[in-house]
């Protein structure tokens, strides 16, 4: 199938405009508002479902995020070097993306039901807080229709073409959209929504999840060395 000027547009040059907003946007937040780089929290407004809603939601979307890094970007060589066919890599997207998937779906459910049934909670919710949970529950939903569609390509070649498109673009190949050219529409719609969050992400309360990774850096810190200052003191004087 040929590629459409809509294809080129949204898998071609769409994906470079968002990830420049996502790093840029989020470094120019952290330089001038500092005090909004964090997840307000509602737990004090009302507990309700939100551990259970919060739990699952992270659980679910980090393990969605994690498995998209590597199963995108990593090689097919290397996959091949660990004797895994595609058959096998896909029947672990699948039931390991599946089950995130639930979870994380599950999570942002609550979270919305949590946000929206509280007229205290939505009071105090920005309109952006609303729309990313909107869009972060209907991201996981096609995430999850994805699978059936999966399941008729059960030698990998839909994921080939995934792989192909995401490594193209991260590497600054040209010719990525051509890899999605014939695709499941349900494929091409949970890229744009993918995409379309991290555009929006440096202007929501998600710029907090770069906070989680620069903790990471706590663990490989050098130890801080505290020394003892001498103090002159005139003679006679003594410490009270």
């Amino acid at each position: 199938m040929t590629t459409t000027w809509l294809d080129m547009l949204l898998f071609g040059y769409y994906p470079y405009l968002c990830l420049t907003v996502l790093l840029l946007g989020s470094l120019l937040r952290f330089d001038r508002d500092q005090y909004t780089w964090k997840s307000d929290s509602s737990q004090l407004l009302r507990q309700g479902s939100l551990r259970w809603g919060s739990n699952l939601f992270h659980i679910g979307v980090l393990g969605i995020f994690f498995g998209h890094l590597g199963g995108l970007l990593t090689p097919l060589e290397v996959w091949h070097t660990l004797g895994l066919s595609l058959a096998n890599k896909q029947l672990i997207a699948i039931y390991g993306g599946g089950t995130c998937g639930v979870l994380g779906l599950t999570g942002a459910l609550l979270l919305a039901q949590r946000r929206l049934g509280d007229a205290r909670i939505l009071k105090n919710s920005s309109p952006m807080d609303i729309v990313i949970l909107l869009l972060l529950a209907a991201q996981l939903a096609l995430g999850l229709l994805t699978i059936p569609v999966s399941l008729q390509h059960m030698s990998g070649g839909e994921m080939i073409k995934l792989v192909e498109w995401a490594q193209h673009i991260a590497t600054f190949r040209g010719g990525a959209a051509d890899y999605l050219a014939d695709v499941s529409i349900l494929f091409k719609l949970h890229l744009f929504l993918g995409l379309t969050i991290a555009l929006l992400f440096p202007f929501s309360r998600l710029v907090h999840i770069w906070s989680g990774f620069g903790a990471l850096t706590y663990l490989v810190r050098p130890y801080q060395m505290v020394r003892a200052r001498r103090l002159n003191l005139p003679a006679g004087h003594n410490l009270p």
